[in-house]
Formats: structure tokens, sequence, C-alpha cells
């Protein structure tokens, strides 16, 4: 994605700028897995799945439940090791790097984002530059600043003294992805991230993240259980089912009605969006039930 730092809006622009890598990627892929397996004793829920993911392109991981999908982000981030396989991330193998190196590199949201209760919201979005302090608890630039205008660009100013019990799930998720944008990361994995929120706050999170995405040059790869949202704001889709990778390609290509019918064995009706072309699912109950 070629960014023309003229036009990034100044936030974005000196955030990026704080990151090592977000205007510095390399051409072509970020991410390169290859014939990555993962097996539990008997179960083998990957097996032998290869893809790429380019610099700055979003890329959502669809699929039915239980197809492998949330363990595949954990190998990426390195949480969990694979069984087989290798992953590289920026032409190194992600098992090399130091824990401070891939912190500063790769940030993750997982479904369950957020430290336990009795934190503020300022606290926890502190909590992001962590990897860029000293032994000492020093950083070289002042965070605050950093932190300051990440949260004034997500409305969190006015909640930085708020608990987290104290706070909506639309604004505890906004309170997630700000930690991870403080981070100024080049990567970011996204584990189910809207489950839990209502349709206001959905498509809240993703213009954010869209809009940080395009701004900054960012690579996205996030498990998306709504297929709607996953083809208005995706890139490429990667399609999971049984262990493997069924499908992968643009939203026009994965979102056909003999993919889905295949894949998740439910009858649908595909539209265009009608402001972005984009490809909707409409589902096709059994009449008379």
């Amino acid at each position: 994605m070629t960014q023309r730092r003229e036009h990034l809006p100044k936030a974005y622009l000196d955030h990026a700028e704080s990151s090592n890598h977000a205007f510095h990627m390399e051409k072509g892929s970020i991410i390169e897995v290859q014939g990555l397996s993962k097996h539990y004793g008997e179960k083998h829920v990957l097996q032998d799945v290869d893809f790429a993911v380019k610099s700055g392109e979003w890329v959502g991981i669809i699929g039915p439940n239980g197809s492998g999908k949330s363990t595949l982000l954990s190998l990426l981030s390195g949480v969990d090791r694979p069984t087989s396989g290798s992953i590289q991330l920026a032409g190194q193998m992600l098992g090399t790097y130091k824990r401070r190196a891939l912190s500063q590199m790769m940030a993750v949201l997982q479904q369950e984002a957020l430290p336990p209760l009795g934190f503020t919201v300022r606290e926890v979005v502190e909590m992001g530059r962590f990897p860029f302090q000293s032994w000492l608890g020093s950083e070289s630039e002042d965070s605050g600043e950093i932190v300051d205008r990440i949260m004034e660009k997500l409305q969190l100013t006015e909640l930085a003294d708020h608990p987290l019990d104290r706070i909506s799930g639309g604004q505890r998720q906004r309170t997630a992805l700000a930690k991870l944008m403080v981070q100024s990361p080049s990567v970011v994995l996204l584990d189910e991230p809207t489950t839990y929120l209502d349709i206001h706050y959905q498509v809240q999170f993703m213009d954010i993240v869209r809009e940080w995405q395009q701004d900054c040059g960012l690579t996205v790869v996030s498990v998306l259980h709504d297929l709607n949202l996953a083809s208005l704001y995706c890139d490429r889709l990667v399609v999971i089912h049984g262990g493997g990778i069924a499908a992968q390609g643009t939203p026009e290509q994965i979102m056909t009605t003999e993919l889905l019918s295949r894949i998740f064995a439910t009858e649908t009706t595909v539209v265009p969006h009608p402001d972005t072309g984009r490809p909707q699912i409409l589902i096709r109950p059994k009449l008379g039930l």
C-alpha cells in the first residue's frame, strides 16, 4: 500500500512516526505461513496450512465454529507453537523474536482483551507502552503525549479516570483498541473483536481499525464471525474448514452462494451492498417452519 504522508491526518502521522516499522515495511509479504500444522494429541486442528499476508492489507479469517480459526491466530501471535511448519514475520522466523521485539512489531487483541477489573481506562491504555520501557520503567520519548493523542482520537479522554467496570462494552473495546494503538505496531491480530458488541459499536470499531490501517499502512489479520462485516472491511478473506484452507481471495471471489453453502451448510442469497458494491449475505430460511 503506497502511503502519501502529506495527506495523512496529523494524529495518525505522529502516531506512525512513533513506530519503528509503520513506514518502513518491505514490499511484499510481511507474514508467510508454510506447512503449518497443530495437533493436540490425536486431534489435528490445523494441517498443512499455507498462506501469506501482504504488508498493509487486512486479511479476514472466516469459517465455521471449531474449524481452527482462533488456533491459527494463536500460532501467528506466538502464544502457541505449531506442531510442524513455519511462520515468518518480516522475513524472520517468528520463534526467533525476543519478546520485547515481537511486542514492538505485533499487537494482539484476544476475545478477553482487558486485564482484571480495578484499573482505570488510562491505566489500561498506558499498558500498551510497556514494550518501549527500559528495565527502569522509562522511555526515550514522551509516552504521555502518545496516550493522550490516541485516547482523544477514540473519544476516551473523558473516561480516563473511570474504572473498567463503570464503562459500557463498546467503551471497553475502544479502550482495548487504544491500548493496541499506543503500542505502535506494524501488525495487528484481532480475534473476533466484535462478537459481544451491538451493531453501533461493531461498525464503530471496524471503522476505526480501517482508518488506522489506511492511514498508517497497518497490516491486520482478524478472525471474524460476521461474514458481512468481513466482506465490507477486509481486503482479502481466508476460509478455514476442516483444519485447512478451503479458499482464499477477495470478498467478491469468496462470498458466493456456492462456496458459502458448501462451507457453512446454509442456503444464502448474495447481493451487492448498495453503497460499496461489496457482497452481502441474506439468509434463506426454510419457509413454513
